[in-house]
């Protein structure tokens, strides 16, 4: 159970509840028990009766009543307090199974984008609810019943041995058995569970990748192949649970069988007992197979717990692999630290961690605040890693960045990342309202704002084309819009919130020239405070900044003004070349 003690801190959290819970479970379990000893007291008067051969039936009414009375009001006050055990113990559970999700979503946002590349999506989503639902079952059930059963053995086993001890020998002879019997089945159900979880996570990964990627399945018409492919998976996991099915069905036949066996027993042994006097009253037997029938749940569910805390710890190890987890990027100072613009690179050099791939080579540079720098390069030469190393997603392998000539990684995370307006190259809306992406970059931005903004982008006449306007609600991933329209929303909501850098990740390759040029007259205005980054493929972007630097496998090559570079022989000036070219024809 070492896996398991990282959830006591919880227990502590709701400790009162949970004491309360203890002693109401005690109450419950006793009463119940009062319950059984009126009935056998009941039997005895009627057998007292019967052979008394008294014809007066006044006194064994007023006996039986006053008796039922009592059966009665124990019934009730027993069932008061099962209630209030339910209430206390697994109502705690469901708020530690809330703590617990809204924990492991705390970590996801902490963890770095570089815990995001070496795990899926469906994995992560599966831990935060099936792993964390398998706790939850440790956390009240098994909890509850174990105390129930703990209690019922401690009240019952003493008081059946003083009433009979030759006979409560006999009748608990089945329950060890029952019990081991329950345990070694619960074993082969937890493997067969975990098998079955890992299968859940598989078909999530699937499912959730595959409507991710419906246009991608559409174009290339895979719908089959796709088909084929989650009918395998389904088929695999299906006889997976009715492999796990298969040992279940055992549970229960298990149980009534060896049940039926202690009450055999009782009738049994207890019938000759009477019969030879060593039980003096007939209520005895009808008091021992009410309990029989009473401990064995309680000896059935040790089994069952047992099976149900090898599954929460199996769970909760996969859960903890996450929790345990420390961020690669963690934010190390709490005062307020602000942020005017200027950026420093100094003989930075980056690899990154899961490829091996050094993005980056000894490149330095410098942006004062209110400058724009645009970065050019072919495919893959690091001008992406340039603006994530910025937004500090990543932290460099050697060399340093400093920002208004402070080290990056002595300013307040939250404030650089509060000052910066991130359009990636992928842009990424949210399944919601146009207008709420956008208020996304300041959330308490007004509606002016938001159309005001959205007119800087240059999207505002197409959102008002849509017939629900700025409430139209997107589709995943912003799929409602084209590619160039996604972009737009971005570079909005980017803008609404006056970020001292702003960072353009090739953010207009979806655009046409003219919108593009629409576009960079209106950062233009907007940004003239703002330290703005620009990667791009197209020299329209780039021309106007007041610094140009040309990227070539993760090494600076060339470093100037449009102008400047135009003039000499290299990458620049053939890009130019050749777009100019295109551009004519």
């Amino acid at each position: 159970m070492g896996a398991l003690k990282s959830l006591n801190k919880y227990f502590l959290r709701y400790k009162w509840r949970l004491i309360a819970g203890f002693f109401i479970v005690i109450a419950a379990r006793v009463f119940a028990v009062f319950n059984v000893d009126i009935v056998g007291d009941i039997v005895n008067d009627v057998e007292t009766y019967i052979k008394s051969g008294n014809s007066n039936l006044d006194g064994l009414k007023d006996s039986m009543l006053f008796k039922l009375g009592l059966l009665l009001g124990a019934a009730l006050l027993s069932g008061f307090f099962t209630f209030l055990m339910r209430q206390l113990i697994i109502v705690v559970s469901r708020f530690i199974e809330a703590d617990l999700k809204d924990d492991v979503y705390a970590q996801y946002q902490r963890l770095s984008l570089g815990f995001y590349k070496k795990n899926r999506t469906g994995d992560l989503m599966n831990r935060i609810s099936e792993d964390v639902t398998k706790v939850r079952m440790y956390l009240g059930p098994a909890i509850m019943y174990l105390l129930q059963a703990l209690v019922l053995f401690a009240v019952v086993i003493p008081y059946m041995v003083r009433m009979a001890p030759s006979l409560a020998a006999y009748t608990l002879i089945p329950l060890p058995i029952l019990s081991i019997a329950i345990y070694k089945l619960s074993r082969a159900i937890h493997v067969r569970s975990t098998i079955v979880q890992e299968y859940l996570s598989k078909l999530t990964t699937f499912t959730q990748e595959s409507f991710s990627g419906i246009s991608v399945i559409k174009a290339y018409t895979l719908e089959p192949n796709t088909f084929r492919d989650f009918v395998t998976l389904s088929e695999d996991s299906k006889q997976k649970n009715l492999d796990l099915v298969k040992v279940q069905a055992f549970f229960f036949p298990l149980m009534i069988g060896l049940i039926g066996a202690s009450n055999l027993i009782v009738i049994f042994v207890g019938g000759q007992q009477y019969i030879d006097g060593t039980i003096a009253e007939l209520g005895t037997l009808v008091e021992f197979i009410m309990y029989v029938n009473m401990l064995t749940w309680p000896v059935a569910t040790v089994g069952w717990v047992t099976s149900i805390i090898k599954a929460a710890e199996a769970s909760q190890v996969r859960i903890n692999e996450f929790l345990e987890i420390e961020p690669d990027i963690v934010n190390t100072v709490t005062e307020h630290t602000p942020i005017n613009g200027a950026i420093a690179f100094k003989n930075v050099t980056f690899t990154y961690e899961d490829t091996l791939i050094t993005a980056l080579k000894d490149i330095s540079f410098t942006v004062q605040p209110g400058q724009t720098l645009a970065v050019i390069g072919p495919t893959g030469s690091g001008k992406s890693t340039i603006l994530e190393l910025i937004g500090r997603l990543y932290d460099v392998t050697s060399g340093s960045i400093a920002i208004d000539g402070t080290d990056i990684k002595i300013l307040n995370l939250n404030d650089v990342r509060s000052e910066i307006g991130y359009v990636p190259q992928d842009a990424f809306l949210f399944s919601d309202t146009i207008g709420e992406n956008i208020k996304f970059g300041k959330t308490d931005a007004t509606d002016e704002e938001v159309y005001a903004f959205a007119k800087a982008a240059s999207v505002h006449h197409n959102i008002i084309d849509f017939k629900d306007g700025y409430d139209t609600v997107l589709g995943e991933r912003g799929i409602t819009l084209s590619g160039g329209q996604k972009q737009r929303v971005s570079i909005a909501r980017a803008l609404i919130g006056s970020p001292k850098i702003l960072l353009l990740d090739d953010s207009l390759s979806a655009v046409d020239t003219e919108t593009e040029e629409e576009i960079l007259n209106n950062l233009q205005q907007l940004t003239t405070n703002t330290t703005t980054i620009i990667v791009s493929h197209r020299i329209s972007s780039a021309k106007n900044a007041d610094q140009i630097v040309i990227l070539e496998d993760g090494k600076i090559t060339q470093q100037g003004s449009h102008n400047q570079l135009i003039t000499e022989d290299g990458y620049y000036k053939e890009l130019y070349v050749k777009q100019l070219d295109e551009k004519e024809m």
